[in-house]
């Protein structure tokens, strides 16, 4: 199967389905939660319904269904692959209440995504999948040549929230390597949006360092860690959610900044 996250298909049944698809769109694009490389498109009753459906879906591209469960799981179930090669697909209701993600919720990123929809059209968001988590802890780590321009810095991180489909309202906080601390327009970025900014000491950011993406060696006999943006993103996620985490967004970079995006889930208190 070739996954392709380029395309987005919102499938309506009904009359209602109908128009919670148009609005859906419609808050899609204001809020940009599809990249600019994505199309969102209507099928309204499309015609042949099973088989325009499952061309769709064996060419991995994303579906939401406005209609009943029983209905996607009987239409999908003959082209079903495995966890790392369906797409992610969303079931919604008609009235808008409920979003669930059907397919791919961890692996496929419908989990994350089912938590975008719900919020953007405030829904309530049904996990069904083994951990029972709502709500990710995004943390982004920024690295930056000394006296970095704002707009160097602004720039880059909007770019990688764009990338992957967040908004600055759902990161946690932004954060860096100690020796940055004192990083005026790191400072003002995070100030600006309302955000805490956190430093870590290069002991604490080493502790992850078996999950960069990369190791520069110039950077670690500069600072003591091979990479901070990625290094500062997954301890900062670790330690708010107290248990490991991973990467959104591999480090990004222009001229004078660096970024990278983590996650974590908060752990869970089995005897609460």
């Amino acid at each position: 199967m070739t996954t392709s996250h380029s395309v987005i298909h919102i499938v309506a049944l009904t009359e209602a389905g109908h128009q919670l698809a148009k609005n859906l769109v419609e808050k899609m694009h204001a809020y940009k939660i599809e990249d600019a490389e994505q199309t969102v498109d209507i099928w309204y009753k499309p015609k042949p319904f099973a088989e325009k459906v499952q061309q769709a879906f064996v060419r991995g591209e994303r579906l939401i269904f406005i209609c009943a469960t029983g209905i996607v799981v009987r239409i999908l179930a003959p082209v079903l692959q495995d966890k790392h090669s369906d797409p992610a697909i969303l079931i919604l209701d008609e009235a808008g209440k409920f979003v669930i993600p059907l397919l791919s919720g961890h692996e496929g990123g419908a989990n994350d995504w089912a938590n975008q929809i719900s919020e953007l059209i405030n829904a309530q968001l049904v996990m069904t999948t083994a951990n029972p988590y709502l709500k990710p802890i995004y943390t982004v780590g920024m690295g930056c040549e000394r006296h970095c321009p704002l707009e160097y810095l602004s720039e880059l991180l909007h770019q990688c929230l764009s990338q992957v489909g967040l908004t600055i309202e759902q990161v946690h906080s932004i954060s860096s390597i100690d020796i940055k601390a004192d990083e005026t327009h790191l400072i003002e970025l995070a100030k600006k949006l309302n955000k805490p900014f956190i430093t870590w000491n290069k002991d604490d950011l080493r502790t992850v360092e078996s999950q960069l993406s990369t190791h520069s060696d110039y950077i670690f006999k500069t600072v003591g860690v091979y990479g901070v943006a990625e290094s500062a993103a997954l301890y900062s996620a670790q330690f708010e959610a107290g248990q490991a985490a991973e990467l959104v967004l591999n480090k990004h970079k222009n001229a004078k900044a660096t970024c990278a995006i983590a996650r974590s889930y908060p752990a869970v208190n089995p005897t609460k």
